[in-house]
């Protein structure tokens, strides 16, 4: 067997998943990496670069066969060179009972007196187990490989995050790692494969995501209905219960309320949300929506659509908003009200204040009209940005008091027969139709990143524009919702 360090980014990233690292071991083909996965390796890539001239001279190791690295690795660090780029180690050990050759290639051996520090370049900003186990673990593998090649522990064991600081990893993140090696091994030698259960969020950025939800679908595995965790998705598997017929014919509202599922570190009841999962699960059977109450959209003659693009935090020291989008849909609408944000020093304040001005337009020509989200994310980052560059005409806190979170006004009033509630779904099953052939959240990030990258400017606006036209049509496909459930309100009400 050959087990390599890399190995925990398949089993934690993008989602936990045994049954990824089993399909890779056995050569299942996997889809191509998106546009965002594609931008984050480079990013990677240049931020190890950077790291690596910072660091002056130094010895790269990154060229040749396996044999001719490992052995050129133990070559210089026997002769003490300051700092060695892309070492590689290699043991053969029992691990778990079976012979194994266990590979790794940390980043960096940099020299701190008579002792080596193992170091790697990471874009993640929060280095931690909750956050990114498989950094830790990944660390704690390198530890015990230049522990078995050398005779002797590194010096430390540490991470360069996102942010630029050098993050200590513990020496205990060798037992971890060894022990979840070892638990690897046992998925990869398995005769069949291991049970994971499939999850909208968990699926959606996994290469084996067409093969794994494609398959649950067919067979209406109990796992696709909403608020159906894995948890609960395991612990109903236990019972004998595999799929959403089998769920409808042996539970009601009562019986699956008392089920405990895995909760953390503990158990917990299923509880109030067995009436939703039902619901949900009724709906999948028969492909039907079922109108549960009218739904409770303010009533106004207009309405302002609200969605707002952001890096995630390990991408941007601010948790950046880069495209701040409005619209007023209704009896008097406006155009297209999108900004985004400068690519200079203070193109985040640009981006806030270009809101603001957009924002108090809409105010003084309509009042406060609602402002209508899907998700709690507007609300989350207009609350960030109040607190970061400030309000000084309260025309964000205007807009707070107006905010309309659309998605759980969806999920009470209505039980779709999809398997999720994101929008990109809902407004399909509406019959809302895009003019891009590319778009999501994580196409746009990839897209403002390369945005930013470039210095040419005809490049960069017809990239801007692009995403431009995608947060419009997100907007669009709010109200097409909006729209939508108001109607099955007034149907239901005539009935």
């Amino acid at each position: 067997m050959r087990l390599n360090a890399s190995v925990y980014y398949g089993l934690y990233r993008p989602s936990p998943c045994d049954l990824r690292v089993y399909l890779r071991s056995t050569g299942v083909e996997e889809g191509k990496r998106s546009p965002y996965e594609e931008v984050l390796i480079e990013l990677g890539q240049w931020y190890e670069k950077k790291h690596l001239a910072q660091l002056g001279d130094h010895v790269d190791l990154s060229n040749g066969n396996e044999d001719e690295r490992v052995h050129r690795t133990i070559e210089h660090v026997r002769r003490g060179d300051r700092v060695l780029y892309q070492p590689t180690f290699r043991v053969e050990e029992k691990l778990g009972g079976s012979p194994c050759i266990v590979v790794g290639q940390p980043d960096f051996l940099i020299r701190e007196g008579d002792e080596y520090v193992i170091r790697d370049v990471k874009l993640s900003r929060r280095i931690t187990e909750k956050d990114h186990p498989e950094i830790l673990l990944q660390l704690g593998l390198y530890g015990w490989l230049y522990e078995h090649s050398f005779r002797s522990r590194p010096k430390r064991l540490e991470v360069l995050a996102g942010t630029g600081s050098l993050e200590p990893v513990p020496f205990d993140a060798t037992r971890a790692a060894l022990a979840e090696a070892e638990r690897v091994l046992s998925v990869i030698t398995a005769t069949s494969e291991p049970f994971s259960p499939v999850g909208w969020t968990k699926c959606g950025s996994c290469g084996f995501s067409g093969r794994c939800w494609t398959s649950a679908v067919e067979r209406m595995d109990v796992a696709i209905v909403p608020s159906v965790d894995q948890g609960l998705a395991r612990a109903l598997r236990g019972d004998g219960v595999s799929t959403i017929g089998e769920l409808l014919e042996r539970f009601d509202e009562e019986k699956l309320s008392q089920v405990e599922r895995p909760w953390g570190t503990r158990k917990q009841r299923v509880g109030k949300a067995a009436a939703k999962i039902l619901r949900s699960a009724r709906a999948l059977a028969t492909g039907k929506d079922e109108l549960l109450q009218s739904p409770s959209i303010p009533d106004s003659p207009n309405y302002v659509m609200f969605d707002l693009e952001g890096l995630p935090p390990q991408l941007d020291e601010l948790d950046k908003i880069y495209l701040w989008g409005v619209q007023v849909f209704g009896k008097d609408p406006s155009p297209y009200g999108g900004v985004a944000a400068g690519f200079g020093a203070n193109g985040d304040r640009e981006g806030w204040e270009a809101f603001l001005a957009n924002a108090r337009s809409l105010l003084n020509k309509y009042g406060d009209i609602p402002f209508v989200h899907w998700h709690h994310y507007e609300k989350t980052h207009l609350n960030k940005y109040i607190e970061r560059h400030g309000d000084p005409d309260g025309v964000a806190g205007r807009v707070r008091n107006n905010l309309v979170d659309l998605l759980p006004i969806t999920q009470e009033s209505i039980a779709l027969p999809l398997p999720s509630y994101s929008l990109k779904v809902v407004e399909e099953y509406v019959g809302y139709k895009r003019t891009q052939d590319e778009y999501g959240g994580q196409w746009a990030m990839a897209k403002f990143i390369r945005a930013t990258e470039t210095s040419n400017q005809v490049e960069r606006a017809e990239i801007v524009d692009s995403i431009l036209k995608y947060n419009e049509e997100d907007l669009a496909a709010t109200w097409a919702v909006l729209e939508w459930l108001r109607n099955k309100g007034k149907a239901a009400a005539i009935q």
